[in-house]
């Protein structure tokens, strides 16, 4: 049996990995601080081995990644308001949680490995088209900057020591077991309890949004088919506002009393908002001949049933 080690596997998207790799008789080891609690469903959770600690620590990190044939490392600090507030804990633990996965993955002779990065990357490039790995970045939050840092780290280690390493870009992912930090599931829970929808002024910025079933899938498939270090965008290749989202959670919850309502961004966000995210899913396509292909209002449906079962709310 193949064992894998997740790193940040308790949160939304580890939390999937983690179902897709039991599910496909793989030893799955999670490690997890639980900042955010754990989304791994219960009947998976018992079918693994959960460590509650931080990437930081070396030790943990080597011990638990031994025999392990492959490592996805999504350990990280998570969310604007989060990152706003504490810029020195988000990059120490992506700097320091890299550093440690690339050890351990030398010193054990794991040759695979799957870093989650972000296209925050991109953000502040004037680029007019889709966005493609090979166009020049200047991070400027933290928390993109770290990831750029990290990516350009897995790069050299890859190089020296003969990694084949995934970096991937997420656009916008969404889905079950998201927190309603996040745009998605913050409106649609806000429809389902009849409350304002509120977007943040002036609604016409716009995301490349990526379901969750999806992202899984192209992450799997360059776990098999990546040769050495590359960076892949993992997005929809669909550039839309965000008052187009509000709308369309609007049209799939059809009984909601809900309107939408503007309102100014916080302070502390507005180094953080991006007028537009669009992102090139070619190489992606090339690479494993997938790209996702969910429509947003098919995505938002999916959520919106799992949402009714968790929450038990009418129809």
């Amino acid at each position: 049996m193949k064992k894998i080690f997740i790193t940040g596997g308790a949160g939304f998207i580890g939390s999937h990995f983690a179902e897709y790799f039991v599910n496909n008789n793989y030893e799955v080891v999670v490690l997890d601080l639980l900042l955010q609690g754990n989304k791994i469903p219960e009947e998976i959770l018992k079918k693994i081995t959960f460590v509650k600690g931080d990437v930081r620590d070396y030790k943990l990190v080597e011990e638990l990644s031994e025999n392990a044939d492959i490592i996805i490392h999504l350990a990280a600090v998570l969310g604007v308001d989060v990152v706003a507030d504490d810029p020195i804990l988000t990059m120490e633990t992506e700097i320091e949680g890299a550093e440690n996965v690339a050890k351990a993955a030398v010193k054990h002779n794991i040759k695979k490995i799957l870093f989650s990065s972000t296209s925050g990357i991109y953000d502040f490039n004037p680029h007019k088209g889709a966005m493609t790995e090979t166009i020049p970045v200047d991070p400027k939050s933290s928390y993109a900057a770290a990831k750029r840092y990290v990516e350009k780290y897995f790069e050299a280690y890859s190089k020296f020591y003969g990694l084949d390493t995934t970096v991937v870009r997420y656009f916008n992912i969404y889905g079950p077991r998201q927190d309603d930090r996040m745009v998605v599931p913050r409106f649609l829970k806000q429809a389902i309890n009849n409350e304002p929808i509120t977007v943040y002024t002036p609604g016409k910025q716009t995301r490349d949004f990526t379901y969750i079933d999806d992202t899984i899938k192209s992450c799997v498939l360059l776990l098999e088919k990546n040769k050495g270090f590359n960076i892949y965008n993992v997005c929809n290749e669909n550039e839309i506002t965000v008052e187009t989202v509000a709308k369309t959670v609007l049209d799939v919850v059809k009984n909601s009393k809900s309107e939408i309502t503007y309102m100014e961004s916080p302070q502390k966000r507005k180094d953080y908002e991006s007028p537009r995210r669009l992102g090139s899913a070619q190489k992606l396509l090339e690479t494993t001949g997938y790209k996702p292909n969910t429509p947003l209002k098919q995505g938002i449906k999916k959520f919106y049933e799992y949402l009714k079962q968790e929450e038990n709310v009418g129809t």
